[in-house]
């Protein structure tokens, strides 16, 4: 990351998991100078509402600007929290988002489970800050033409990541260094 007196600080918002020491985002978090974390809250409460609630508290606790960086569910969660927050965002990088309007393979949330928990439908109006969609070509838990149009639709630009899966340790990512590009990428457009 760049430095200087207008350095954001990162929000890290994860997704439907619990704390993963090897995951990018943990690392990446490490690596900072500036960041704060929305508590993981696994996959065992899907309340939607509890999740932005902890978006908020954690974004409202930051004096200064902030950089948003959001894997998989966590995306969604920041599109749900957008419509409602008045807090300021530099930008928002929204890295491998789910589908979550589609049935997902075993072991996630089925659709009648994340639409109980408030989180369908998923939001589809533009976000009101600058934000890149980093998108994987195979993605287990999201079609590449989906993830585009939800991207459109939220008003980011993409980053094509090629093939890597859902970004997690499970496809074979720890470090993801081309996180804090991105970072700095979103930092210096809107600064």
């Amino acid at each position: 990351m760049s430095q200087g007196s207008a350095l954001p600080t990162v929000l890290v918002v994860p997704g439907l998991r619990d704390h993963v020491a090897e995951h990018w985002q943990t690392l990446l978090a490490a690596r900072l100078p500036r960041v704060r974390v929305v508590p993981p809250m696994g996959r065992g409460d899907l309340d939607c509402a509890k999740r932005v609630e902890a978006i908020e508290r954690e974004a409202q606790s930051i004096e200064g600007p902030i950089v948003i960086v959001a894997h998989s569910g966590g995306v969604i969660m920041v599109a749900h929290w957008a419509q409602r927050t008045k807090r300021p965002v530099l930008g928002a990088l929204l890295a491998t988002p789910p589908d979550f309007e589609r049935p997902m393979p075993e072991g996630y949330p089925t659709l009648a489970d994340l639409k109980d928990g408030g989180w369908l439908p998923v939001p589809r109006t533009r976000l009101p800050f600058m934000s890149v969609v980093a998108a994987s070509r195979n993605d287990p838990l999201a079609d590449t033409k989906r993830v585009m149009q939800l991207a459109h639709d939220w008003g980011s630009s993409v980053v094509d990541l090629g093939e890597v899966g859902h970004l997690n340790p499970a496809s074979g990512y720890g470090p993801w260094p081309e996180a804090e590009r991105l970072i700095d990428a979103l930092t210096t457009a809107a600064l």
